[in-house]
């Protein structure tokens, strides 16, 4: 490690990776007030004091083939940064989700000698298990976010430590879902057959392109059965909310949805059930004790590709229910994403007490593993990496 402050080269993607960034930043700056911060990061992560080079939100792309129209741009990007990554020298590079961009870019770094970390793993576990080895190449540490995932590493002879997530650390194992309905202006209490509904259709645009339709269709189909539900619709960023607000223009154009700018937690934490895209808001929704149908698109090739040469190793997707070893919460994928399909798993939720009460029940236990002190231990993972090199 260089004499000096501590410098730390950062990339983020997207708005969860900027959350996972900002957390570390700030966990690190309590042990080494002199740190410094740069790279590319969102603006959770800027307020936390990194030096942004260029916005997390310019990552926000997946699937194997959807990524092909912005692979020249990414491509260049990844070049431009990591020449200034090799030209500043930093004592670590720690790569923040976003795989597809960060392991590229974490094994030109580690060549060129820099210290290298991937906080979040990778669904390597999942699909394209072969991926493990670039991964060793690439990275010297793995801060893995879910349990399973540092024995997999161990059987691969990589270093893992499991962190736990922040998200479990936010989030308080009990929400006032009081004080979140009235945050929002709905009423603490309601009519017996009254709902409240989250809609949470995706961070990415992609995501919200192949799901908002169904998703809208779906508040539409809920609705005519059920007059006095309620909906919210917490939107990552302006894009998606103009995305969704035309899907919900022509497929629910009767119905009034809140929506609002982030936010997700507490819609989440006010609703009776949620509707909601594969991804971090599943945890979001385990977290706050919500049930929830849980829904996943990719692209036709993409799709194809993965039946075919038979990539997709997992046999969930939803995060509640790979951290259960079962399938607790429903899910739904590619054809299955219908709004009858949708709706009728969500309104079979909410019928029936019993369910409620044991998803909620096995939530609190996924909430207590996961509630480690995430980014306090991401921090003295990464430090304890460093000074064992200097």
């Amino acid at each position: 490690m260089s004499i000096g402050p501590l410098r730390v080269g950062l990339v983020a993607g997207e708005t969860s990776g900027d959350t996972l960034g900002a957390g570390l930043i700030e966990a690190l700056r309590r042990r080494r007030p002199d740190a410094q911060f740069f790279g590319i990061a969102g603006p959770r992560m800027s307020a936390a004091g990194c030096e942004t080079w260029e916005s997390a939100e310019r990552l926000a792309v997946m699937g194997l083939f959807e990524i092909l129209g912005s692979l020249p741009e990414l491509l260049r990007l990844r070049r431009q940064v990591r020449a200034r990554l090799i030209a500043a020298r930093p004592d670590v590079f720690v790569g923040i989700d976003a795989p597809e961009f960060n392991l590229g870019l974490a094994e030109g770094l580690k060549a060129a000698g820099l210290t290298t970390v991937q906080y979040v793993s990778p669904q390597v576990w999942a699909w394209r298990q072969g991926r493990v080895t670039r991964i060793a190449h690439a990275v010297d540490l793995v801060l893995c976010l879910l349990p399973f995932e540092q024995q997999f590493y161990r059987e691969h002879d990589m270093r893992a430590e499991f962190v736990g997530h922040p998200l479990a650390d936010q989030i308080p194992l009990v929400v006032d879902r009081a004080a979140a309905r009235a945050r929002l202006g709905f009423p603490a209490a309601a009519a017996p057959d009254a709902r409240l509904i989250a809609v949470l259709p995706g961070s990415r645009r992609g995501e919200v392109e192949r799901l908002g339709s169904d998703f809208a269709a779906t508040v539409q189909w809920l609705r005519e059965r059920r007059p006095r539900f309620e909906f919210v619709a917490p939107m990552a960023n302006a894009t998606t909310r103009g995305i969704f607000s035309a899907a919900l223009a022509r497929c629910a154009p009767s119905v009034p949805v809140q929506l609002t700018d982030g936010d997700a937690q507490v819609a989440l934490a006010a609703s009776d059930a949620a509707l909601v895209a594969s991804g971090t808001a599943t945890l979001e929704a385990t977290l706050t004790g919500r049930p929830m149908v849980v829904a996943y698109r990719l692209g036709a090739l993409t799709s194809f590709v993965m039946r075919r040469f038979g990539l997709m190793k997992a046999p969930y997707f939803a995060q509640p229910n790979l951290l259960a070893g079962r399938r607790i919460v429903p899910e739904l994928y590619g054809s299955a994403v219908t709004p009858a399909r949708l709706g009728t798993e969500l309104l079979g939720l909410l019928d029936d007490p019993r369910r409620i009460a044991e998803l909620e029940k096995e939530f609190a236990g996924i909430h207590i593993a996961l509630r480690r002190g995430a980014s306090e231990r991401a921090a003295e993972a990464v430090l304890a990496l460093v000074e064992g090199r200097s």
